[in-house]
């Protein structure tokens, strides 16, 4: 009997520590960002990508503007369908300023669960308040739709979303600083590619928990939406080592390469993103990324 008590407590002591170590942590109230300015939410917004995943399939021009979800991301875990974030009540119409922030900045739904990290919050997290709060300005001038896209279906285990609240406290990692000795372009591109583009995302390998790898930033990755890799984007001779900072620039804003080809795939609708972004953002990635460490390492 007392074996049977013992192990009922140990037991229950397992799931308390549990259920404590996968809680949500939203935002304190007081840092929760709101008086944003559309007008300067709309740079924020193409930088961030949010079109790219969210507007329909095969959506082009202002039709990008209607973020009403349906495209199928593929993932190591099976498909996710991009949800619809307009502002209707079908979308995200009906969030609060600290809904809108606990999903961008901790990664936490509306509903108090975890978002899994194919919405790229595990970046989005070092955005500054002040962008999200115009971002969510800029928002909330597009057009509403009332698309209700198809539920996602992860298979179980990969559905139950509260032990993503381990993988953010004890697997999820950082990126490196910003290089030493970094002007303020250099740092402005440090931000905007780590944060608003979320280039690692893509660019980065992963570690054997699926965070990213700081200590391979940015050196190329397996392709997730399919079969090759994604290339390395560091100053090495494995990856754009020998190109300048204007080709770089230039690519971003027109998707053509020094060597007179031009990006396809998922950078595509990147490409058109960021040739809605101010020119100086371009030149400021483009500074940040010839100023980082390079790394040769293929990826694995």
């Amino acid at each position: 009997m007392r074996k049977l008590v013992a192990l009922a407590v140990v037991i229950a002591a397992g799931a308390a520590g549990f259920w404590f170590l996968t809680a949500p942590q939203p935002l304190p109230a007081a840092e929760v960002p709101t008086g944003g300015d559309a007008a300067r939410g709309e740079a924020v917004f193409w930088a961030g990508g949010c079109a790219a995943c969210h507007a329909a399939p095969g959506a082009t021009g202002d039709d990008r503007l209607v973020l009403a979800g349906g495209l199928a991301l593929e993932t190591p875990l099976g498909p996710i369908v991009a949800p619809n974030i307009s502002p209707s009540a079908a979308g995200i119409g009906e969030w609060s300023d600290a809904e809108f922030a606990n999903a961008l900045l901790r990664g936490i739904s509306p509903e108090g669960t975890h978002y899994t990290p194919a919405f790229p919050w595990a970046s989005y997290r070092n955005m500054r308040p002040q962008d999200v709060a115009d971002l969510r300005a800029f928002m909330a001038t597009l057009p509403p739709s009332d698309n209700a896209a198809e539920a996602t279906g992860l298979p179980f285990p990969f559905s139950w979303r509260r032990p993503i609240g381990l993988w953010k406290r004890f697997a999820l990692t950082d990126p490196p600083p910003v290089p030493d000795g970094a002007d303020d372009t250099v740092q402005r591109g440090y931000y905007l590619t780590v944060a608003l583009g979320h280039c690692g995302e893509c660019h980065t390998p992963r570690t054997t928990l699926f965070a990213m790898d700081p200590a391979r930033w940015l050196a190329g990755a397996p392709n997730p939406d399919g079969d090759g890799t994604v290339p390395n984007i560091t100053p090495s001779s494995a990856g754009i080592g020998d190109w300048p900072a204007s080709d770089i620039a230039y690519l971003l804003e027109t998707g053509f390469t020094p060597d007179f080809d031009s990006v396809g795939g998922s950078m595509s609708p990147v490409v058109t993103n960021w040739g809605h972004v101010p020119a100086g953002d371009r030149e400021a990635v483009a500074a940040y990324l010839k100023a980082i460490p390079p790394v040769t390492e293929p990826a694995q």
